[in-house]
């Protein structure tokens, strides 16, 4: 059994993940995603963001999950890690490894892995983050060698106000802020519930969109050294050895 431990920030799409975890095929597969809330101010804020994905939050958040004995161990926030940089995100993901025991990583890194695995280099980003916020994302995509042709904003202030958007929001939200000369769509909130929404959002736009909550079982996964086949999870679940 391979089992991948996320730390999740307050509550608004968790239950992505058990979806994720029955998509990807759960106990048939040798697979357990449990998730452990870390909790702070729930605000898309610079000052709150940087509180949230602190590492005594993490630590917190890793002893939660110690209980599952995690093969690896994701910090499943966008905006609390791309907020650090990319070398403040890359040494809070070693700081979540070292206290975990296992390797970690954070939805962030899992973007431009992702992005990477599957070839894609231009891309055009649909955030429901306030501007300010969304455009350090930017930054950190730049910073892993992705080209963002388009970004657009929806200026939500709270996980919570996200995690209330229906399927028809979300999918408005993404395909709304797509760009034609974009190889992929990204929509980077682990509050979005976005997994039953994937094949859908591709097919509309005729390319691969990549979610955080997606990606950040994907990076989970690709920590583990597992890359399984799954249909319903998008184009970066449709080839082996990423």
């Amino acid at each position: 059994m391979t089992t991948i431990g996320f730390i999740y920030p307050d509550h608004a799409a968790e239950d992505d993940y058990p979806l994720a975890e029955q998509l990807l095929g759960g106990d048939m597969a040798g697979i357990k995603l449990p998730v452990e809330h870390i909790y702070g101010t729930d605000l898309h804020a610079v000052p709150e963001l940087l509180d949230l994905g602190s590492e005594s939050r993490l630590a917190d958040g890793a002893a939660l999950l110690a209980k599952h004995e995690p093969d690896a161990v994701v910090w499943a926030c966008t905006s609390g890690s791309f907020v650090y940089g990319w070398e403040g995100a890359r040494d809070q993901a070693d700081r979540l490894a070292a206290v975990a025991g296992v390797p970690a990583s954070s939805t962030s890194f899992a973007f431009v892995h992702a992005a990477q695995a599957l070839g894609v280099r231009r891309v055009a980003v649909a955030a429901s983050y306030p501007d300010d916020v969304a455009r350090l994302f930017v930054d950190f995509l730049g910073a892993g060698g992705i080209e963002v042709v388009s970004m657009g904003s929806a200026d939500i202030d709270t996980a919570a106000e996200v995690g209330e958007l229906s399927p028809e929001a979300v999918v408005e939200l993404a395909v709304s802020r797509d760009h034609p000369a974009a190889d992929a769509l990204l929509v980077p909130d682990t509050a979005m519930r976005t997994l039953g929404e994937i094949n859908t959002l591709e097919t509309r736009l005729g390319k691969p969109v990549l979610t955080a909550n997606q990606v950040t079982v994907w990076e989970g996964l690709r920590l583990t050294g597992k890359s399984p086949l799954v249909r319903t999870l998008g184009a970066l679940f449709g080839q082996r050895g990423n």
